[in-house]
């Protein structure tokens, strides 16, 4: 009788946090997405399970465009990290170019060899699905942060889930970052 008691408990419960879950089984993960690179290329997000993944909203135009010398460091300290950059024109008006002027002023100025993507928006009604869900509770499960300014940065863990948000201020060589790595 303890037996059964015991398992109509444990179902109750599982039946309980399973239901309350606040992603359901029909919104995509991380792993759905397939974007463009900046050169143009199909990025499979499948392809990045278990690792981790930082993504940075980019620009080249801003304050915090030096770190992309850090996010370049980071790549090459922690070759496992995968780090996609977005550049994005959402503040300021800091990333008027086309990809081809972006994919170049990377190279140039800090030897970017990590992912670029192509360019985006990363808020607003025209809003990529990538950093819809990445900034909505009810789609990734974890965070309704979203960036506020150039060079936001989510770390995901080897299972495709948010870990964190970290702001612009916060460096990529930052221990909060490094310390989760």
């Amino acid at each position: 009788m303890k037996f059964l008691l015991s398992t109509f408990i444990f179902a109750s419960v599982l039946m309980v946090f399973t239901s309350s879950s606040p992603v359901s089984a029909d919104t995509p993960s991380f792993y759905d997405f397939k974007l463009k690179s900046i050169d143009g290329k199909i990025i499979n997000f499948s392809d990045f399970k278990g690792k981790k993944v930082l993504i940075v909203n980019t620009a080249s135009e801003c304050g915090y465009t030096p770190q992309y010398a850090d996010l370049q460091e980071l790549h090459v300290k922690y070759p496992s990290l995968v780090i996609l950059g977005f550049p994005a024109n959402n503040f300021g008006g800091q990333e008027p170019g086309s990809n081809e002027v972006i994919r170049g002023f990377c190279q140039k100025n800090y030897g970017v060899t990590f992912q670029m993507m192509e360019k985006i928006s990363v808020k607003g009604d025209d809003i990529a699905p990538l950093y819809k869900w990445l900034s909505t509770k009810e789609l990734n499960g974890i965070t309704d942060d979203s960036p506020s300014w150039n060079f936001g940065k989510y770390l995901l863990n080897e299972n495709g889930k948010v870990v964190k948000y970290f702001p612009s201020r916060v460096k990529p060589l930052s221990q909060d970052i490094t310390g989760l790595l």
